[in-house]
């Protein structure tokens, strides 16, 4: 069984979207994951294989373009919801400070 990073490695590699698909479908965090910070990662880096993977890979460059985009959205989205939260707890800790 080849570890997260071995399957990261492979999808830097690939040179068709099959290969990216693959790659990134085995990288993927485990079910469960909770922490938002592991899943904006994932997406994050998947949209930059993808986007990789358009250039070389024409005859899907826009399925694979697609895909990008797609992965760099969830990733923002989970980075908006770490930043969010990051903003609920210094209000709630400035809120704290000023009661005591």
């Amino acid at each position: 069984m080849k570890s997260s990073e071995d399957w990261w490695a492979k999808a830097a590699l690939a040179e068709t979207l099959m290969q990216a698909h693959e790659a990134l479908s085995r990288a993927r965090p485990k079910p469960g994951t909770r922490d938002p910070r592991v899943w904006r990662d994932y997406h994050l880096r998947s949209a930059a294989i993808y986007t990789e993977v358009a250039q070389i890979d024409r005859g899907h460059f826009h399925e694979a373009t697609a895909w990008a985009t797609c992965e760099r959205q969830r990733g923002e989205e989970f980075d908006r919801q770490i930043k969010s939260k990051k903003a609920d707890n210094a209000a709630a800790s400035s809120s704290v400070d000023k009661a005591s």
